[in-house]
């Protein structure tokens, strides 16, 4: 009916979004239970036993009301927590939100902005949308990042997501402080996953020399917070200040405010999860080089992989056959490979298990 009345009408939406392709995130499997979810980087630990504490008192009643405007109490906990002031803090519903803001904010149509090849493909999905062009620098063979390349590009920004987001490979702190004493433009350095990674690997601290520089981060990866949406960053009060006239307003909801201010407070179980994590990541790459696999260094909730005995494609297939969930990229230099998030030790233990099943002999041959 909808398209009937639509005929003959003029165009409603901009010409550029039928060219659009859309952000693609990893296949959502229906959670009851029954799979094994590793395809997302999902942390596999609940969030802080404070925010069940939290949900279990809390009163309903203020859903009635308008969340804090500017999320306020939570840029205070995050900038104290930092050594900042309130005002170098940039809240928002997901880091994604923050990324689409810095985008509306500082670059306009025609602008050029410069990212590592390959990295997390939602930059280049928010830059479609506002027409900025997106320079893509090959990574090195090992997907080591060519920041000489990126300044070369001329670009007006630089996007480089640390530890890298396909990858997990880290950017030494010491080459993003080199980048920043040579470019001039804007330098956003995306901290998903520095948790994995250690504080000391993490350019908000360089924040009050640099004012080109925001930093982002997620309550999604270490805190276990996917589902509550907040993000946030970090810079000179300046570029915090333009952002903040451009956001949405209410734009970080009142649940997700006191829940992230929960977690962010709970330090001592941040620290043990992340310790479980990786404890996890450095098993599962021992296995996987024992099944001949080749496995990317990590500094994330991660593994990048390439099998050598059966294809990558192949293997995909076969453990989600299992209802096990992982990811493949049919994309360039990735398509060989499997993303492998890394789940509870009982789930490492069953992909590992169903791994020697499939590969059987060939995986024998290398151990």
């Amino acid at each position: 009916m909808l398209h009937c009345y639509l005929e003959g009408l003029p165009l409603l939406y901009r010409k550029s979004v039928d060219t659009l392709s859309p952000y693609v995130p990893g296949f959502q499997p229906a959670m009851d239970g029954s799979v094994i979810k590793i395809n997302s980087n999902e942390n596999p630990y609940p969030p802080s036993p404070k925010v069940k504490e939290l949900l279990g008192g809390f009163d309903f009643r203020q859903l009635r009301y308008y969340p804090d405007a500017t999320s306020q109490p939570l840029r205070e906990l995050i900038g104290a927590q930092h050594g900042l002031s309130s005002r170098q803090v940039l809240c928002g519903n997901g880091s994604d939100e923050v990324i689409s803001l810095i985008f509306k904010v500082f670059f306009e149509q025609g602008d050029t902005v410069a990212t590592p090849y390959p990295t997390y493909t939602f930059y280049k999905s928010v830059a479609d949308i506002i027409n900025v062009k997106v320079a893509f620098v090959d990574t090195a063979e090992d997907f080591v990042i060519d920041l000489q390349g990126l300044v070369n590009t001329g670009a007006k920004g630089i996007f480089i997501a640390n530890p890298n987001a396909q990858t997990g490979r880290l950017l030494p702190l010491q080459s993003i402080e080199e980048l920043l004493n040579r470019y001039n433009g804007l330098v956003v350095i995306d901290e998903a996953y520095i948790d994995f990674a250690g504080q000391q690997s993490s350019a908000v601290h360089l924040i009050g020399a640099y004012p080109n520089l925001i930093v982002l981060r997620t309550l999604s990866k270490s805190y276990s917070l996917c589902g509550i949406r907040v993000g946030f960053c970090i810079a000179d009060e300046s570029l915090i200040h333009a952002m903040d006239k451009c956001r949405d307003s209410y734009n970080v909801n009142h649940l997700s405010q006191i829940i992230a201010a929960a977690a962010l407070s709970d330090q001592p179980y941040l620290e043990t999860t992340v310790e479980r994590v990786v404890r996890s990541r450095d098993k599962l790459e021992d296995e996987l080089h024992k099944l001949g696999f080749t496995v990317y260094p990590s500094h994330a909730n991660f593994l990048l992989c390439k099998p050598h005995q059966r294809s990558a494609a192949d293997i995909y297939n076969y453990l989600k056959a299992q209802q096990i969930y992982v990811r493949h990229f049919d994309s360039p230099r990735l398509s060989d490979k499997l993303r492998i998030s890394i789940g509870t030790e009982e789930e490492v233990e069953s992909l590992l298990r169903h791994l020697r099943q499939y590969l059987g002999s060939d995986a024998a041959a290398h151990t």
